[in-house]
């Protein structure tokens, strides 16, 4: 088996019987293509199935140089789902990742802003320009439903329960989870809506599609990337705010003023309770709270 056959059957098994992002299968194909590179470059002929463990040791020394623990800890990992995938598929009985370790990494806690600095951000939207009113609605949203990036930009007209106070969200996995949207922000969604999206004509495909760019298609990651990096800019915040940002700073501060952590793991799409718990760690102040308030010997 080829390399490039080996890879193309790995992708269409993470997207099949996976179930994984269009986003994520790139992630997974770029840490195999990395070793793959890496073995053409040292002129190493040598098969995935024949591929043992000393190759792939001197691969992961040599790129540690230029990786963080973290990213080092994510290329093992990767490799090792790939070689699982070829013994799953009886191509070998062995995984030549499996007794090489990952450097130790510490839990990093997620980046917040706080809700005077999110006022801010929007507060430098000029809503006179044509997709001002857009752009205020993606941050609202983004904020107030803790939305990952993708989940935003794949939102559909469909997706929309208002009249329950709901908004259906397409997480990892293609997993379903219904998310409390306030009114504020359907008040925000619907002026766009109504008034600024209704000029503009969908491509076929994106005719469900929520927000749209120009042309009439779907936005990509980059443009949400750039737009609120241009805000924060204009907003003069000396902190590094992406998409990502939003959905921590949401689900800190609902746990900040007493929100109960199942509810925030559920609202956020979160498979297990202890990825949800990082958020126990940012505001140690909260615990201190709970605490005078709860227990019996105040």
């Amino acid at each position: 088996m080829k390399w490039k056959n080996a890879i193309t059957d790995y992708s269409s098994y993470l997207k099949i019987e996976r179930g994984l992002t269009k986003n994520s299968i790139e992630s997974y194909v770029r840490d195999i293509n990395k070793l793959l590179h890496y073995l053409e470059l040292n002129e190493i002929i040598i098969s995935p199935l024949k591929i043992e463990e000393n190759e792939i040791q001197q691969f992961i020394y040599t790129v540690a140089k230029e990786l963080n623990a973290r990213s080092q800890s994510r290329l093992i990992s990767g490799l090792k789902s790939f070689f699982n995938y070829l013994i799953f598929e009886d191509y070998r009985s062995t995984n030549p990742v499996e007794l090489i370790e990952s450097p130790r990494i510490g839990r990093k806690l997620p980046d917040t802003i706080s809700t005077k600095e999110i006022d801010l951000i929007i507060a430098q939207i000029d809503l006179s320009h044509p997709q001002g009113e857009r752009n205020r609605t993606i941050i609202e949203t983004l904020y107030s439903c803790g939305l990952r990036v993708t989940e935003l930009i794949t939102l559909q007209l469909s997706d929309l329960f208002f009249e329950e106070g709901f908004v259906r969200v397409i997480g990892k996995g293609n997993k379903q989870r219904f998310v409390p949207i306030n009114l504020q922000t359907q008040k925000y969604i619907l002026l766009y809506i109504n008034q600024i999206r209704i000029h503009t004509k969908p491509v076929k495909e994106f005719e469900d599609t929520l927000f749209l760019n120009r042309r009439g298609k779907q936005l990509s990651r980059n443009m949400i990337f750039m737009i609120i990096k241009d805000l924060v800019i204009k907003a003069g915040i000396d902190k590094k705010v992406s998409p990502h940002t939003f959905r921590h700073s949401f689900a800190t501060h609902l746990l900040e003023n007493g929100a109960d952590l199942r509810a925030i793991q559920q609202m956020l799409g979160h498979e297990s309770i202890t990825t949800t718990e990082i958020y126990m760690h940012v505001d140690r102040s909260h615990l201190k709270n709970v605490m005078e308030q709860f227990h019996p010997r105040k």
